[in-house]
């Protein structure tokens, strides 16, 4: 099902920073990326090596696009509003989130592609420590999916870019760090390119008539450290953090914490 488009103004738009969210800088190397032994480039480790994670290149204080630039529907507006007084997200309760969500965590994932079984798997390593399943091997969306959190996700490429459409998801997760909303009725394009050695380009088509009034466009980037590896992560139960679900961002609220998953 790939009835989800980007036209030539979408893909113009793409190209632009301005509707993206704010990005630290990079300062690592640039050197061209891993390709596989059919010349298609790598979102993993270079061939014969076994570490690398991607972190994001992107703080917490900011959606994955400037506000002014969504075009809410009022309640999920006054929703998103309501979201920014606490720290109430349910994947630092040990929940899996999907889609955006899952690439801003502080200690990375990893893309793990299994070519003979068709698929590419993005695990975490923050919160739930779990993972995500993109289909590669042609298949439609079933026509009646059951809702989850990581939904139902299909992929190609195009070039040097994986595309992955997804539908089937729940209201169980926030789909990004400072909690847009979304509902059943969410369906995503995403764009995942490696530029060069160390930067991936993300790019996300967000289609949802149940909490928005048009499709809008956001990203992110992120990093790649060469000699991390996944990591235990133990996300425990009943581990509620109370002093994040009290007060106003600005005072006794700290979105700054480098251990928040």
């Amino acid at each position: 099902m790939r009835c989800l488009t980007l036209t030539a103004v979408t893909i113009a738009v793409l190209g632009s920073s301005q509707i993206f969210a704010q990005h630290r800088e990079y300062n690592g190397p640039i050197g061209p990326a891993p390709v596989n032994a059919e010349g298609r480039i790598m979102l993993g480790a270079p061939p014969g090596e076994t570490k690398g994670v991607w972190t994001p290149l992107f703080g917490t204080r900011d959606p994955i696009a400037p506000v002014e630039s969504i075009p809410f529907q009022s309640w999920s507006k006054s929703l998103y509003d309501a979201r920014q007084l606490h720290e109430l997200e349910p994947h630092a309760r040990c929940k899996a989130s999907g889609l955006t969500r899952q690439f801003l965590t502080p200690y990375g994932v990893e893309f793990v592609e299994l070519t003979a079984q068709k698929k590419m798997l993005i695990f975490d390593i923050g919160g739930p420590h779990t993972y995500r399943t993109i289909y590669m091997d042609g298949r439609s969306h079933p026509v009646d999916p059951e809702p989850s959190n990581y939904g139902h996700s299909v992929g190609w490429w195009e070039g040097d870019t994986l595309v992955v459409d997804s539908i089937g998801f729940n209201e169980d997760f926030w789909f990004e760090r400072r909690g847009l909303p979304h509902t059943e009725q969410l369906h995503t394009i995403e764009r995942i390119t490696r530029l060069h050695e160390g930067v991936i380009q993300y790019r996300i088509t967000v289609d949802d008539p149940g909490a928005y009034t048009a499709q809008w466009e956001g990203g992110i980037n992120l990093q790649y450290n060469p000699d991390q590896v996944l990591f235990e992560y133990v996300c425990q139960q009943a581990n509620y953090a109370h002093e994040l679900m009290v007060g106003q961002e600005s005072t006794e609220v700290d979105r700054s914490s480098s251990i928040v998953p």
